[in-house]
C-alpha cells in the first residue's frame, strides 16, 4: 500500500519561527496529510565563509529564495512565516497598501500581491499578523507560567487592542518590543516556542483569525 506524500515547505524568517514550525505546526500539519520541510531564509552569502541565515530585510533576496525553492517539484506547497511588522518596503504591495484599512485586510492585500508576483499557484505566502510574539500574545497565561507577572500585562494589551493580532503601534510596541519591555529576560527562542506549544494550534486559531484563515487556506489545497 502506497503512503500519499504531499510535501509543505515553509520558508522562515529566523531560529524562533523554525522551532515553532519543528513542535507545533509540523505535527500538526501532519495530522492533516502534509509532510513538512523548512528552511531558514539566507540573507548574507559572503566569499569564502559560511551563509548568514534570519531576518527579512531586503525583499530581493527573499525572491530570490522563493523562485529557487519553486524550481523543487517535489514541493506540492511553498508557505512563509515572516513577520508582517517590519516587513520590507520594496516587497510587493507593501509601498500600494491602500490607506483607511483595517490589519488583517492590510496583510492580504500584501500576501495577495506576494502570490501574483510569484505567478505560482503553489505558492501561499503567509505574514505573522503582526510578528510571531503575537502568539505569545495568544498564550498570556502559557508563557506566564514561564515569566510569572507577565500574564496580566499580556492580556490587559490583547483587552486594550481588541485581540492578539491587533497589539502593534509602532517600532517601540510591537508584541516582541512590549514583551521585552514587561520582562527582559524573555527569551524568543525559548519561552516563546515553548508558550505557544503549551496553547496549542486549535486555541490559536480562535483567537488569531488571520492564522485560522490561512490555516484554513491549506488545507482547501490537500488533493
Amino acid at each position: 500500500m502506497t503512503t500519499s506524500y504531499h510535501r509543505l515547505h515553509f520558508l522562515v524568517e529566523g531560529q524562533s519561527e523554525e522551532i515553532v514550525v519543528n513542535n507545533v505546526l509540523a505535527p500538526y500539519l501532519a495530522d492533516s496529510g502534509w509532510t513538512v520541510t523548512k528552511s531558514i531564509v539566507t540573507t548574507k552569502r559572503p566569499a569564502g565563509g559560511p551563509n548568514h541565515r534570519g531576518g527579512v530585510s531586503c525583499w530581493s533576496k527573499v525572491d530570490r529564495e522563493i523562485k529557487l525553492l519553486l524550481r523543487d517539484s517535489s514541493i506540492e506547497i511553498l508557505t512563509t512565516l515572516f513577520d508582517f511588522y517590519a516587513f520590507p518596503p520594496d516587497a510587493p504591495g507593501m509601498a500600494d497598501i491602500p490607506p483607511g484599512l483595517a490589519p488583517h485586510d492590510r496583510v492580504a492585500h500584501v500576501e495577495t500581491s506576494l502570490a501574483a508576483a510569484a505567478a505560482d499557484r503553489r505558492f501561499v505566502p503567509h505574514l505573522i499578523l503582526h510578528e510571531l510574539e503575537t502568539w505569545v500574545f495568544a498564550a498570556a497565561e502559557q508563557v506566564g507560567c514561564l515569566l510569572p507577572g507577565l500574564t496580566e500585562r499580556l492580556l490587559e494589551d490583547v483587552h486594550l487592542a481588541g485581540g492578539p493580532e491587533f497589539v502593534n503601534d509602532g517600532p517601540d510596541t510591537a508584541p516582541s518590543k512590549r514583551i521585552l519591555n514587561y520582562c527582559p529576560q524573555y527569551s524568543k527562542t525559548n519561552d516563546g516556542p515553548l508558550a505557544i506549544a503549551d496553547l496549542g494550534i486549535e486555541e490559536l486559531r480562535s483567537q488569531c483569525p488571520h492564522f485560522d484563515s490561512w490555516l484554513e487556506g491549506l488545507r482547501d489545497r490537500l488533493p
